[in-house]
Order: structure tokens, then C-alpha cells, then sequence
């Protein structure tokens, strides 16, 4: 048995864990930058190729590496109040996910998130940068109860924080942090439900290794984007993955 082999689970072949590999730099590279997008679209590549038992936990332990790497080289921006506060919920939520995550249809919960992103974009959102603790820790609680099912809800949580009055860096930098926190505790979650991570660390060590790559120079991006394009890329990008979102769900509910 050669190196290689060693680094892919059984079943899935050579090529489709290179092509991880090579999207988790991409994906990191995209989320530095931009703050959004990487989660989501590392979860579209993944769909056909990972089996779907192990879609979002593998998923979430690739996740919680790559925000990681994004938190540590950005921490010195990171709101640590707001991410106190986010932890709180977030923690209940993961709790509450661990007892129902079988008996909740993906299919509904996707559509309600991408409903509630474009709402965020587009509706009134009260700005969580002025102190709504309250909202704060529901959202966070929200936000991961949803991640124990569709994996992805990056859009979700930047939703809450778009409308705050952070400086990009501070939002990044934030946003980053709530998603490790996130991350960590869903994977803790699937762990004691018993998924076996084992088979699948060498490959989620090489994505995370690859996304390190990705968030460097997604970093060097964030720091060069004048403040107007990013709020307006942000603001794109949450507005096509919130009709991404729905669109799939409401083809999923009629076919």
C-alpha cells in the first residue's frame, strides 16, 4: 500500500481527494478575502463525492481547521466580546442538535437559511455591534443547531454580523473565531453520537494544511480591498448563496 492511499478513506478514489485538497485552498483563499463563501461551496463539492453519512462531520472537522488558521492570523482584530456572548449560544445549540439531528428534514432547514440570509441583506437587521447580547446568542444558538444539518451556515452567521458596525478586519477576524467555535463543538457532537473520525483525519489534515495555504493568501487580499468593494462583495455573495440556498431546496421539495 503506498503513501498516497494511506491519505484516502476507503471508497473514495485518489482523484476526488486530490480535488479536496486543491478546494479547501481555494475555499480558504475565498473566505480570507471575503469573509463568506468558502464553507458553502466546500460543502457543493463535497456532496458528490463523500458519503453522505459522513458529509457534514467531516466537513465540520475540515471547517474547524481552516476558520482556525483564518482566527489565529487574524486574532489581534477579533471582537472578543461578541464571540463570548456568540459561545454561549452556540454551545445550547449543539447540545439541542445532538438530540434531534435525525428527525429534522435537511430540505427545510436549507431553505429556511437561505431565506433568513437574503431577509438579512435585503429586510432590517438590528446591528449586533451596538449590544443586543440577547440576539447575539440566539443567533449563535441558531446557527449551529442548523450546522448539524446542512453543514454550512457561514451565510448565517454573517448575516447577523453584516449589518454591525465592524471594520472588515474586525468582521473577518470575528466571524472567524464564531465559526471555530461552531465547528469545534459539532464535531465534538458527531464524535460522542459515534461517527469515526479515524478513517478520515489524514485527508481532513491535508485539506486543512492546503486551506492554511489559502487563508495566507486570502489574508494578503483582505488587507489590499478597499472598504467599499468588500461590504459590496459581501453583500453579492451572501444575496447568491441565499438564492442558492432556496432554489435547491424548493427544487428538492418538487421533484
Amino acid at each position: 500500500m503506498d503513501v498516497l492511499s494511506l491519505l484516502t478513506p476507503e471508497g473514495l478514489p485518489l482523484w476526488a481527494a486530490a480535488l479536496l485538497v486543491v478546494v479547501s485552498c481555494l475555499t480558504s483563499a475565498m473566505t480570507a478575502a471575503f469573509g463568506i463563501g468558502g464553507g458553502l461551496t466546500m460543502v457543493a463539492v463535497m456532496i458528490p463525492l463523500v458519503p453522505i453519512h459522513a458529509l457534514v462531520p467531516v466537513h465540520g472537522l475540515v471547517q474547524l481547521g481552516s476558520n482556525g488558521g483564518r482566527a489565529l492570523l487574524q486574532v489581534r482584530h477579533a471582537r472578543w466580546d461578541i464571540l463570548l456572548v456568540f459561545a454561549i449560544g452556540a454551545s445550547i445549540g449543539a447540545v439541542i442538535g445532538g438530540m434531534v439531528v435525525v428527525d429534522v428534514p435537511a430540505v427545510a432547514l436549507k431553505l429556511g437559511v437561505g431565506l433568513f440570509v437574503l431577509w438579512s441583506v435585503w429586510g432590517r437587521m438590528p446591528a449586533i455591534g451596538e449590544g443586543n447580547p440577547v440576539l447575539l446568542a440566539i443567533g449563535g444558538g441558531i446557527s449551529t443547531l442548523l450546522s448539524m444539518f446542512v453543514g454550512a451556515t457561514g451565510p448565517f452567521v454573517m448575516s447577523l454580523y453584516a449589518h454591525a458596525k465592524f471594520t472588515k478586519e474586525e468582521l473577518v477576524a470575528t466571524f472567524a473565531g464564531s465559526m471555530v467555535m461552531q465547528h469545534c463543538l459539532k464535531v465534538l457532537a458527531f464524535g460522542a453520537l459515534g461517527f469515526a473520525f479515524g478513517a478520515w483525519l489524514p485527508l481532513a489534515a491535508t485539506m486543512i494544511a492546503a486551506g492554511f495555504l489559502g487563508t495566507v493568501l486570502g489574508t494578503r487580499v483582505l488587507r489590499r480591498l478597499p472598504e467599499h468593494i468588500f461590504r459590496t462583495s459581501l453583500k453579492v455573495l451572501l444575496t447568491l448563496i441565499g438564492i442558492e440556498l432556496v432554489v435547491t431546496a424548493v427544487a428538492t421539495l418538487v421533484t
